[in-house]
């Protein structure tokens, strides 16, 4: 029975269902290949239902308009979606960071739109990492995630490599990456990993590392791609791609297939070729690292190594030995691994680090021996598939010697040959791939199936629906839900016995724990959304999941250690308890008498370039909060987040902390105990003015604006 629903994450690069242009950017690499060819043997297995991939929609005339195609067919059952996040052109990973909220919304949005939600959100790298993590917890969801490489890995070679730490933080956004890993992996119900040495060694080296939650399953190749020559044809355009640079052609072939990254250490192995006699008198060198039109219209980095590539060549003198193409098609690949092993050639991977090796699996597949790093993936492959030889990509002359060890020797290179077919067909297929992907899927499926039931057994389930929500209840507590007994026993009958489309949300000037104890008291059912602390904190059902995009969104122009400083002194206001104050927040007694009006304290604001919300409640109050918090703003953003529109929203209130929700157009009620500042909105259309206090006018205003149901009759019992 198909019954499983995958959603994939795999926000950078390039991602289309053909023709992937592998090796043009840093960003459109392994990955992309990994993503697409997971999707499609998935949804080719008989368990499967569904499977998209979400990945950022790119409309800019410098790529293909293939990228701007907002749904694209991968095969049975399974589809690329393209959601816009961020400006519309191409941009590199690094520079994305700032534009994910923005896919998080608009992938709940999408959600919104389909008969069902995923059984499982399975992010791919850091950035994909912290879009699931969200949609995780606001959708109640299992994360998988598959880093493919780390962001602390990566700092520390560069630093290894004389890099200055600022600068590499500067142009990778370290900070954000590993942040977001650490995440992941403190979220995350399980972590697919390509080897045991990526499990232990790499991601041992964060702080929520997790061993349980990790399980190794190497990626798949496709076979009906990479074969022997004797099993598939070399079109005659493939060696000509390369041939032109010959004087010996048909030498053995050595042949490095990479992008232009000093991680790929493509110095160190012309040094090891060009060093050695024996080695350039036997064979030639091919190094196809991407596509290029002119090298100094490359990224700053990708055009370093390939000039320091070409300085090289010249400093050995390897004109006529090596072979640097600037062009070639996704499709010529397979082609170029059947011409190395028809030349009795060798791969080699000589990466400083390597998370996995695909194109090992995809040589090794094609009958051609390796030589390759012996840093990660490269030694469960070797172990696996007993095709080649491992060398320290440090150590040229080891390279060297490796390389000649298989191309000088027919016995050797011919038993690498078949044991890399043979070994490739026993464990690295996707169909193989996929069917213990799925085994540890249903593990995860199951554990958290089991925690929902438990759930439900004792409190009302929260997020699942939150995406089917049609209208929603947002209530202040203190003089709103709460202060009528009565009232607020028929009002908490009603919201127990609502529709599954009917959301209940409160919005308070309390902090979390204590919203959280007043409405235990007074026996109120869990809120789906408790906005708290005046509108600068979001959290969500049972679990009280923060919504991290609220979080990020607000801290605009927040500076509150200077906004302190201003205010201190400020006649009139005394700072609260430390318990009404947070990080997003400050919060004084007000004495109206004394303090200046609101009008002078934002001149000082701005005088001091200072940017704050003042929020001025009961004559008694003043909050200071980010210009983008407010109970009002609180209800916009989920408006936006869960795609309703403010008209689905029923507000009600009692204060001037609760003004900007109740303005607009939402549909608000005002109960009848209001305090004065809320006069000044009779007679706005959208807002209606209710005749009881407290929990009744709710239960009034929802009948004015026919949003009531009839429940039973409400107890004695339950009234006292």
């Amino acid at each position: 029975m198909r019954d499983l629903y995958v959603l994939m994450v795999s926000v950078h690069g390039l991602m289309r269902g053909h023709d992937l242009e592998l090796g043009r950017d840093a960003d459109t690499g392994g990955q992309t290949l990994y993503v697409i060819e997971l999707a499609r043997a998935l949804g080719r297995h008989p368990r499967v239902e569904q499977v998209d991939v979400l990945t950022r929609l790119v409309d800019d005339p410098a790529v293909s308009r293939d990228y701007a195609v907002p749904s694209e067919a991968l095969g049975e059952r399974a589809r690329l979606v393209r959601l816009p996040c961020g400006p519309r052109r191409y941009l590199r990973k690094e520079s994305l960071w700032n534009h994910l909220d923005q896919l998080v919304d608009r992938t709940l949005s999408y959600l919104r739109q389909q008969p069902r939600l995923p059984d499982v959100i399975h992010s791919h790298y850091a950035d994909a990492g912290y879009v699931g993590v969200q949609l995780s917890q606001l959708l109640g969801i299992p994360l998988v995630h598959t880093g493919h490489s780390l962001g602390r890995c990566k700092r520390q070679r560069l630093l290894d490599h004389g890099r200055r730490a600022q600068a590499i933080d500067r142009q990778f956004n370290f900070a954000r990456r590993i942040a977001a890993e650490e995440d992941v992996l403190a979220h995350a119900a399980l972590v697919v990993t390509s080897t045991a040495q990526e499990s232990h060694e790499q991601y041992g080296l964060y702080d929520n590392h997790q061993p349980a939650r990790m399980t190794v399953i190497p990626p798949g190749t496709d076979t009906s791609r990479f074969a022997p020559p004797g099993r598939a044809s070399i079109p005659p355009h493939v060696p000509a791609l390369i041939d032109r640079f010959f004087t010996q052609p048909k030498r053995p072939l050595i042949l490095a297939i990479c992008r232009p990254e000093m991680r790929k250490n493509l110095r160190r192995l012309v040094a090891a070729y060009g060093g050695s006699p024996e080695l350039r008198a036997r064979a030639n060198l091919a190094i196809v690292a991407g596509s290029r039109d002119d090298i100094r219209s490359l990224d700053e980095a990708q055009a370093d190594v390939l000039t320091d590539l070409l300085l090289d060549v010249d400093r050995y003198d390897l004109w006529g030995s090596v072979a640097l193409p600037k062009q070639h098609q996704p499709d010529d690949i397979p082609s170029l691994y059947r011409l190395a092993a028809q030349r009795r050639g060798v791969f080699v991977n000589p990466a400083l680090t390597e998370p996995f090796g695909l194109t090992l699996i995809e040589a090794a597949a094609s009958g051609l021996p390796v030589v390759a790093t012996h840093d990660g993936g490269p030694r469960d492959i070797l172990a696996h598939c007993e095709n080649g030889v491992l060398v320290d990509p440090l150590d040229s002359d080891a390279i060297a010697r490796g390389l000649l060890d298989v191309v000088s020797d027919p016995r050797i290179w011919q038993r690498f040959a078949r044991r890399g077919i043979s070994g490739v067909a026993r464990h690295y297929t996707w169909d193989a791939h996929v069917e213990k992907y799925l085994k540890a899927v249903d593990r995860v499926i199951h554990r958290t199936r089991k925690q929902v039931r438990r759930e439900r057994v004792v409190q009302r389930p929260a997020l699942r629906h939150m995406p089917y929500l049609q209208r929603m209840l947002v209530s202040d507590i203190d003089n709103t839900l709460i202060g009528d007994r009565a009232g607020l026993a028929a009002l908490t009958r009603v919201l127990r016995e609502r529709p599954r489309g009917f959301g209940f949300g409160v919005a308070t000037g309390r902090h979390l724990p204590s919203a959280l104890e007043v409405l235990r008291q007074a026996r109120v059912p869990q809120p789906d959304v408790l906005i708290t602390a005046v509108g600068s904190e979001i959290h969500y059902g049972p679990e009280l999941r923060p919504d991290s995009g609220w979080r990020r969104h607000i801290q605009h122009l927040w500076r509150r250690d200077a906004l302190a400083a201003l205010f201190e002194g400020v006649p009139g206001l005394v700072l609260q308890s430390p318990a009404q104050q947070s990080e997003f927040k400050l919060s004084f007694v007000a004495d109206p008498q004394a303090m200046p009006d609101l009008r002078e304290l934002q001149a000082r604001l701005r005088e001091a370039r200072l940017h704050a919300n003042l929020i001025y409640s009961h004559d008694a109050y003043l909050d200071v909060l980010p210009v983008r918090a407010s109970k009002g703003q609180a209800i916009r953003y989920l408006a936006y987040k869960w795609g309703l529109p403010l008209r689905a929203f029923l507000v009600a209130g009692d204060s001037g902390n609760d003004l900007e929700m109740l303005v607009g157009d939402t549909q608000a009620v005002v109960v009848s105990n209001h305090s004065a500042e809320l006069e000044k909105l009779r007679g706005l259309e959208q807002v209606y003015f209710a005749s009881t206090p407290c929990a009744s006018g709710i239960l009034e205003g929802m009948a004015h604006y026919g949003q009531g149901w009839s429940p039973a009759p409400v107890s004695h019992k339950e009234a006292a």
